[in-house]
């Protein structure tokens, strides 16, 4: 492309945590601009937003319903190339379904949608309109997340048979929601959130960075949700086990009661040659552990890493990369789909970015993950998404 791509967002207005993430994420590389945006459900709100970031105040919409309708009268030369969706749960599909139709490529914040008929219907949707869709589980942009997965398919690894996975944190330890803390308020809605609360947020997460590194699939699960602090209506702590699809096995803990922990997302894989463990807090470093030889810690910028996971390295070894960096490869894999739906060509078979598919496998997991809890921590088939 000889231009940026042009980009509108919905959500992430005043007081957003993650609409921010976004942008900085997009802007990283320098191949995307912000010019368009219905930033907040609140209209005076959204054109408020739309002032701090520059937008100009004919591109500062209401609502997405207005947005959509505007943008798609816009000449090719202002159009834009694609919309970024950040708001709560409920707010993902409406609009998704909206602008896919319309004809807009769209990246989105995870989970998919707010329930799995919803997610099912956006993957119709997203098939039919032959668009890009990207779904931004960001942590499988990490590089040595990607070195990780390498070693799983180069079989360094060998025959996996367990995986630990975990996502702990402490901030929704007390009551946060009930002081108008705007992240907990909404994180903790079932009418806002969906089924799930943790398990929901950062529990999809770790299901996924598990997918992604070992490439196993879900056979059946045993799941106790649990709600520790008095008054909140979902799950703040989640324990599951999981048998895999060909036999391994795993335990996956999601919680954001841990006091003390921060964003302590981390995985542990053991196979029959070897076991890797990578910390989202130390995202630069994969420790290998051998039984016959002494663990070795790999770093990411090196020259042993692998030519795909040299090709989301930004900067020389020593110079650490983290969350937002990770973030930005994301937008760097989606950038190409665009450029290339764009174009007319094909999609690139090396895209590495997650879609519809894992979106839809996330909202099976809640699902399955809720009914096992409720049926009192019992073995539930995972469904075919």
């Amino acid at each position: 492309m000889n231009r940026k791509l042009r980009y509108g967002m919905i959500g992430g207005g005043q007081g957003a945590f993650i609409g921010a993430v976004h942008r900085i994420a997009a802007h990283m590389d320098g191949k995307a601009r912000l010019v368009a945006g219905a930033f907040s459900s609140d209209p005076a709100r959204s054109k408020a937003s739309a002032a701090e970031l520059f937008v100009k105040p004919e591109r500062a919409y209401g609502s997405y319903a207005e947005m959509v309708k505007a943008e798609a009268k816009m000449p090719a030369d202002k159009r834009l190339d694609f919309v970024v969706i950040v708001t709560p749960n409920h707010q993902h599909f409406p609009p998704a379904k909206l602008f896919l139709e319309a004809g807009f490529n769209v990246v989105l914040d995870k989970p998919a949608t707010f329930n799995l008929a919803e997610a099912k219907q956006l993957r119709a949707i997203v098939k039919k309109s032959k668009k890009v869709f990207v779904l931004t589980h960001n942590y499988t942009g990490n590089v040595m997340v990607k070195q990780a997965r390498e070693l799983v398919r180069n079989g360094t690894v060998g025959e996996i048979r367990k995986v630990v996975v975990e996502y702990p944190q402490g901030w929704l330890s007390t009551f946060l929601e009930g002081e108008n803390q705007k992240q907990a308020a909404w994180r903790t809605d079932p009418k806002r959130s969906g089924a799930a609360g943790c398990m929901g947020d950062i529990g999809t997460h770790a299901e996924n960075l598990a997918r992604y590194i070992t490439g196993l699939e879900i056979d059946s699960l045993c799941a106790d949700l649990t709600t520790f602090v008095k008054g909140r209506k979902l799950d703040d702590d989640g324990n599951v086990l999981l048998r895999f699809k060909g036999g391994a096995k795993g335990v996956l803990h999601s919680s954001q009661i841990c006091i003390g922990d921060e964003n302590m997302l981390n995985i542990r894989v053991y196979g029959t040659k070897a076991g890797l463990e990578w910390r989202q807090e130390f995202p630069n470093e994969l420790v290998v552990k051998y039984a016959d030889k002494p663990r070795e810690i790999w770093r990411r910028g090196n020259g042993y890493i692998s030519e795909h996971g040299k090709k989301f390295t930004r900067i020389p070894f020593g110079h650490p990369e983290g969350y937002l960096e990770a973030f930005a490869n994301i937008y760097l894999e989606a950038f190409r789909a665009i450029e290339a739906e764009l174009k007319g060509k094909p999609l690139p078979k090396d895209l590495d970015y997650p879609g519809i598919e894992d979106g839809v496998y996330g909202m099976a997991f809640i699902e399955t993950v809720v009914k096992s809890s409720k049926l009192g921590a019992k073995w539930v088939k995972f469904p075919k998404a």
